[in-house]
């Protein structure tokens, strides 16, 4: 299960290249349900992601490139491109997403939680926006639709 609050943000912390940061590439098989498969780094992988807003199952298999390769001419709509920074947030990580074109200037951070208690609990960092958690218009396969 993951558990996850979604936040839009305003403007970028200061030091960002000082933290940890992988490219990454994904696009969707079929948005409804979620079937995406990303590159990072040398990593390849299928993902499925149940229905659902902060809570929702997800499994992950491994892709070879060729596999890979091969899926991302079946993909629709637009290849998510971004880089994914890691921030440290008690024993929490904040995944920060900057979005290049289409999409330059989106910028979106995520927080996993162990449990919805805590996911609920959550209080955000001053230089997070809107709470975007519940709605679907900045989900990645959404985007991939260029909808937004």
């Amino acid at each position: 299960m993951e558990i996850e609050r979604k936040y839009l943000i305003h403007s970028l912390p200061e030091n960002l290249s000082a933290y940890p940061s992988r490219t990454m590439e994904q696009g969707y098989l079929c948005t409804n349900p979620v079937v995406r498969i990303r590159h990072e780094g040398d990593d390849y992988v299928l993902t499925y992601k149940s229905k659902g807003l902060m809570a929702r199952e997800e499994y992950n298999l491994p892709l070879t490139k060729e596999s890979y390769e091969h899926l991302r001419l079946k993909t629709d709509g637009i290849l998510i491109a971004k880089t994914r920074y890691y921030l440290p947030l008690g024993d929490l990580t904040i995944e920060l997403d900057i979005f290049k074109s289409p999409y330059e200037g989106l910028y979106l951070a995520e927080v996993e939680f162990p449990d919805l208690a805590s996911a609920n609990a959550f209080v955000p960092p001053e230089w997070f926006g809107e709470d975007v958690t519940f709605s679907t218009a900045y989900h990645n396969s959404t985007l991939s639709k260029g909808v937004h």
